[in-house]
């Protein structure tokens, strides 16, 4: 071992670990205070590129749910309509019965006709208000409904609409049905019961469009936590480890100072060669 007061290797030397070290130690605490191992494309860019690609998928789905649920919001919306109006239909065939009694006079037959008249408009009503986020599913402005099913754009879940407007071909009775005469009411009859399971049968395809859309939302929902959890496993990091790796760097640390001061300290013992 030579001694020189120009180049102090064991200074070099210890000065290289110690900044290693150093370098251990900071990745360390940026692990700890992000919680991430890899937390960008320094650390490691392959796990960081796939790691992004599927944050990407996880938004995608996120805007998936979100269109499936506005549909399933639609289609209960329509649903709801459709169930006021099989309701009405029951209602109007009553009227229409009562009204075919030939033993009815002249007042109870305009009160029963008020009465029909007036809950065939109803039917009007809520059609034109079952509306959600502006599209009406029961009205005929509409064939149907699409949301999304996939992360990239390229898949839907389609369900069609149900036009239940009167003189329809769901709903047959007609905007000017009335129950006036006993042979308008006789007639009636068939007609409204027609109409009564057009509804019922609309509602149970309305029924299985919802379901669909829920089975798919559920499923786009378990996909985006999976997805979510395999992110974690390529990126989180293991806090337990990263804790012992902290104290264990720390205490290295301070060895390297302290071999460094050791080091720094060589080119004192010249001097004596000099006395």
């Amino acid at each position: 071992m030579s001694f020189s007061v120009n180049t102090n290797t064991g200074a070099m030397t210890a000065l290289q670990y110690l900044n290693q070290t150093q370098g251990q130690l900071n990745a360390t605490q940026t692990a700890i205070n992000s919680g991430l191992k890899v937390a960008s494309a320094k650390d490691n860019g392959a796990i960081y590129a796939i790691a992004q690609n599927e944050r990407g998928d996880v938004a995608g789905y996120a805007s998936v749910i979100n269109s499936l649920n506005n549909g399933s919001s639609l289609i209960d919306t329509a649903m709801s309509a459709g169930q006021s109006i099989s309701d009405l239909l029951i209602q109007l065939k009553q009227q229409a019965l009562s009204a075919s009694d030939t033993s009815l006079d002249t007042t109870s037959r305009e009160a029963i006709n008020a009465d029909f008249t007036a809950l065939r408009d109803q039917i009007t009503s809520i059609v034109k208000n079952a509306v959600f986020n502006g599209t009406n599913l029961v009205d005929g402005s509409t064939t149907k409904i699409e949301a999304l099913a996939s992360s990239d754009g390229t898949r839907h879940v389609t369900t069609l609409a149900e036009n239940m407007s009167l003189s329809g071909s769901i709903v047959t009775l007609k905007s000017t049905a009335t129950v006036s005469t006993q042979a308008k009411a006789s007639a009636m009859i068939a007609t409204i019961q027609s109409s009564l399971t057009n509804v019922n049968s609309a509602l149970a395809k309305l029924s299985a469009g919802s379901a669909k859309f829920s089975i798919q939302a559920t499923f786009a929902q378990t996909l985006s936590d999976t997805l979510s959890q395999g992110i974690g496993n390529l990126v989180d990091a293991n806090m337990a480890d990263e804790s012992a790796m902290l104290q264990s760097l720390q205490v290295k640390q301070q060895l390297g100072i302290q071999a460094l001061a050791i080091a720094n300290q060589a080119p004192q013992t010249l001097l004596s060669l000099f006395h």
